[in-house]
């Protein structure tokens, strides 16, 4: 078996790992909300994660950089641009909109990037792949749910749709959806250079451009990057390193090794995690919705690495 071969093998492993580490986020970005906006804890956790990597990348990446071909700067400063317009767009989404909305709109990524996919890069799924993307998109639908709809006198009540095509909320939705789309274009763009560049110099470069345009907006809408408590940089760092440079950095190695579409599917299991730590860390208790809704997303993810495992 060469080394290509272990990789790829490897690389279920590594993306459940990148799980885990993306599903902290939510914990993190919630005690940072107490004083920060969310945009500025945006730009802090990109731009720490690039101050984070620079001593160890930096060279690397000057001399990778000059080797690569024109094209491939360019989808790599293209990525950096979607990963920064995807973090901007959704959170803004959030200030607009409900939050059910907000997630299923912008948990549609695997979706778009498994429509992408035969058209940019020219990957095939597998019916079970297909399969899998249904299942946990559709937990994903029952996880939303369960913020607007509830159980009156033994039948269900649900919020209008209505309410999803009304002043704010259209532009919020709209917002979550473009999330959606920034997402599934940064992970097809990661997809074409990664094979042509190494993790570090890839993510460096990429983390770096997003810091750049989020710190940008961020002055632009006149945000502070000053005045905060200790314990609320403390949350910037540890967004910065373990979601980011850990969990984000995964799923950029897995992308060598993996189909886009399948490496879009896990991120669907960051919101299994994340209400499993806040069960712990926030004391919140899943409600039955999410219990089913989670078990579907995991099951759905299940099924697509059996089938790409057996490619």
């Amino acid at each position: 078996m060469n080394s290509l071969q272990k990789s790829s093998r490897l690389a279920p492993l590594v993306l459940f790992l990148g799980i885990l580490a993306v599903s902290t986020a939510a914990v993190f970005i919630r005690f940072a909300q107490l004083e920060a906006p969310s945009l500025i804890i945006a730009a802090y956790r990109l731009g720490l994660a690039s101050l984070i990597l620079l001593p160890f990348s930096i060279r690397q990446a000057r001399r990778e950089v000059t080797g690569l071909p024109t094209v491939s700067k360019f989808q790599t400063l293209l990525a950096g641009i979607f990963l920064a317009v995807h973090f901007a767009a959704w959170i803004t989404s959030l200030e607009l909109t409900s939050v059910a909305s907000s997630v299923v709109l912008v948990t549609t990524t695997p979706l778009w990037v498994a429509i992408f996919s035969p058209l940019f890069l020219k990957e095939r799924m597998r019916k079970e792949v297909w399969w899998g993307l249904g299942l946990a998109l559709s937990g994903g639908v029952v996880v939303a749910a369960s913020q607007t709809c509830a159980w009156e006198e033994s039948r269900l009540v649900c919020a209008s749709l209505a309410s999803l095509f009304q002043g704010k909320a259209l532009l919020g939705n709209f917002l979550a959806l473009m999330g959606a789309w920034m997402a599934a274009g940064y992970l097809l763009v990661g997809r074409k250079v990664r094979p042509l560049i190494s993790l570090r110099s890839y993510i460096l470069l990429v983390y770096s451009t997003a810091a750049v345009i989020l710190i940008g907006l961020a002055i632009v809408n006149g945000y502070s990057f000053t005045g905060y408590s200790l314990p609320v940089f403390g949350w910037f760092f540890l967004l910065a390193f373990i979601p980011q440079v850990i969990g984000h950095s995964s799923f950029n190695w897995a992308l060598r090794y993996l189909p886009a579409a399948f490496v879009s599917l896990a991120l669907l299991g960051e919101p299994v995690g994340a209400t499993i730590l806040a069960m712990i860390f926030l004391r919140e208790m899943p409600l039955l919705n999410e219990v089913i809704g989670g078990g579907m997303i995991l099951g759905g993810i299940y099924l697509a690495s059996l089938a790409n495992r057996e490619s």
